[in-house]
């Protein structure tokens, strides 16, 4: 199977040859796509050298300016397609999501659509230097867009996702229009509507040990206010698809 690694990045200078080597170390046929938001910190020219270095291997699109994380994955899952990817993969550039589970996706991607790494299934964690309101914001953001979307996937805020071709293929990416933190709990309701086969296997989910976090209470606040734009927006695909098929 080629896994194309599809890494949106902003200031990740410090994070990204790390990665890049931990990822390629990696026993999978696999390459990595980065797109960068013209970080200033020089994090897009380190992503040329690195192309440069492993050819064929490592790819690049380049950004004009920080256009935010939906348009990144959009133009990121083309390239990915035009590379000739059998499966699609999204993770955080700031070594949040630990490289090594990737080989446990790829085998369970061969019986289902959707892989998602999951902190709040048996055996998935935080990190433990986190402090407790910290951790009560991040379960209490999950329990949220759950409870709202009435959709049984126990981690729909995660951002580490492995997407067979055709199902990423197959969705109706058009219709996507969240772009930060709710892009990605919008992408995962479009899929379990479509009723495809949705595995959560457990991560453990790391706090960045270099560079500054992307996220802040203006965006948890707006997330909050677009889950139910999000429910009203899909109120069809609701009524066309009755069951999903969410297995693990």
């Amino acid at each position: 199977m080629r896994i194309t690694i599809v890494l949106p990045t902003y200031n990740e200078a410090e994070n990204l040859p790390r990665l890049v080597s931990a990822l390629l170390s990696l026993p999978l046929d696999l390459s990595v796509l980065v797109v960068d938001d013209h970080s200033p910190d020089g994090t897009g020219q380190l992503a040329e050298e690195l192309s440069n270095r492993h050819a064929g291997k490592v790819f690049v699109l380049q950004r004009l300016g920080k256009l935010g994380l939906r348009s990144a994955y959009m133009e990121g899952f083309q390239k990915a397609f035009d590379l000739g990817a059998e499966i699609v993969v999204q993770m955080d550039a700031d070594f949040s999501h630990d490289p090594a589970v990737l080989t446990e996706m790829a085998r369970q991607i061969a019986s289902c659509d959707v892989v998602i790494g999951s902190r709040y299934i048996k055996g998935g964690s935080l990190d433990e230097r986190w402090p407790a309101w910290r951790k009560f914001l991040s379960a209490f953001g999950n329990y949220y867009a759950r409870t709202i979307l009435a959709f049984p996937l126990r981690d729909v805020t995660t951002g580490y996702r492995m997407w067979r071709r055709a199902a990423l293929q197959n969705m109706p990416l058009d219709r996507i229009r969240s772009n930060g933190y709710i892009f990605l709990v919008e992408m995962a309701y479009v899929a379990y509507l479509m009723g495809y086969k949705i595995t959560e296997t457990p991560i453990h989910f790391a706090d960045r040990r270099w560079g500054e976090s992307k996220m802040s209470l203006r965006i948890q606040l707006e997330a909050a206010v677009r889950i139910w734009d999000v429910w009203w927006h899909y109120r069809d695909l609701r009524r066309q698809w009755s069951n999903s098929r969410i297995v693990g």
